[in-house]
């Protein structure tokens, strides 16, 4: 069939803030696309198969429905999705002043379109890439322009939570670092910016270290996943989303933590191979909710629910964290 472009009816009007570009419309892709759009972005995204554009846009549909059922979206999704190109073509990209990629976590696929993008793209155009794990200065080596690459790390569903990290890799300039950052502010985040580059950036990081834990302690008989998931659920839940660890000490007094990380830092699992039972299910095809197949017995149905349930939480988490905004500069004056 050849190149194809496909936008969903002409734009009425001039909406744009800013020419936009993403690369990947698959379920994370699709919500970034969608945040963006809802930002009041022309947006132009970028597919390997065009054939997908159909069910990349009911799907970016679904979601903008999301945002205006829950009063956060004021015009319609038909009007939103007015200012969405599709398209094969890398040369539509053209112009734009930030390309954000969310493809597969493959080094190699990353810098293939890396490549191809700076064949288009100005010398001062942003690329960032939606990369969980992948050391940014990784991605940035052998390219043009390295210094206008950067991490921007987006957690799911990409459209309604506030998290964001931006991070420099080694030949970052941290100028564009600073202007994605008041991009994502304008978009309704609350972005971290990290300055050096690590594998895993911020949350990441502190993730596993709780998951390599978690593991720890199923695995070694103290407790179960359900006794793990209830704690958490109503300790470190009940708290992180207002305070984050270092408020939280600061709030419920600091020696005490002195003394228990004497104490227990030595004893903490500090394994550095994947957990046998992580392996095991993987091997067996599990997914999670997505294919009703996980660490807890799924049928379609209550998978289904889970999943409906987790959107209703992140919209009502959203309000509870924008109410309880830790904006530190405001604040603390």
């Amino acid at each position: 069939m050849g190149t194809e472009t496909i936008k969903n009816r002409p734009l009425q009007g001039d909406k744009a803030k800013l020419c936009i570009g993403t690369v990947g419309l698959g379920l994370m892709g699709s919500s970034i696309a969608t945040c963006i759009l809802a930002a009041g972005h022309e947006v132009t995204s970028l597919v390997k198969d065009i054939a997908i554009a159909d069910e990349a846009r009911n799907r970016i549909h679904g979601f903008l429905k999301q945002l205006y059922d829950e009063g956060i979206l004021s015009e319609t999704p038909e009007d939103v999705l007015a200012r969405h190109i599709i398209t094969d073509n890398v040369a539509l990209l053209r112009g734009h002043e930030v390309v954000i990629e969310s493809i597969t976590e493959n080094i190699d696929e990353k810098k293939s379109v890396y490549h191809k993008l700076e064949t288009v793209l100005s010398t001062t155009a942003i690329i960032g890439s939606n990369t969980s794990a992948i050391p940014v200065t990784v991605l940035q080596s052998g390219l043009q322009h390295p210094e206008r690459v950067l991490g921007i790390h987006w957690a799911e569903p990409a459209h309604i939570t506030r998290f964001m990290e931006v991070i420099c890799g080694n030949e970052s300039d941290v100028q564009y670092a600073y202007q994605i950052v008041a991009l994502a502010e304008s978009w309704g985040k609350e972005p971290s910016l990290l300055k050096k580059d690590i594998r895993g950036f911020i949350t990441n990081r502190i993730m596993y270290a709780m998951l390599r834990e978690a593991f720890y302690l199923v695995e070694n008989g103290y407790a179960t996943m359900e006794d793990v998931d209830r704690s958490l659920r109503n300790d470190l839940g009940y708290w992180i989303t207002f305070a984050g660890p270092f408020r939280f000490m600061d709030l419920t007094g600091i020696p005490a933590y002195l003394t228990v990380m004497k104490d227990l830092f030595p004893e903490l699992s500090n394994a550095t191979q994947a957990p046998k039972y992580m392996e095991e299910l993987v091997a067996s095809g599990a997914k999670g909710v997505s294919n009703a197949q996980g660490f807890y017995p799924y049928t379609p149905q209550s998978a289904e629910h889970w999943e409906e349930q987790f959107i209703e939480f992140s919209y009502d988490i959203r309000k509870l964290a924008k109410k309880y905004s830790q904006n530190t500069s405001e604040n603390e004056k």
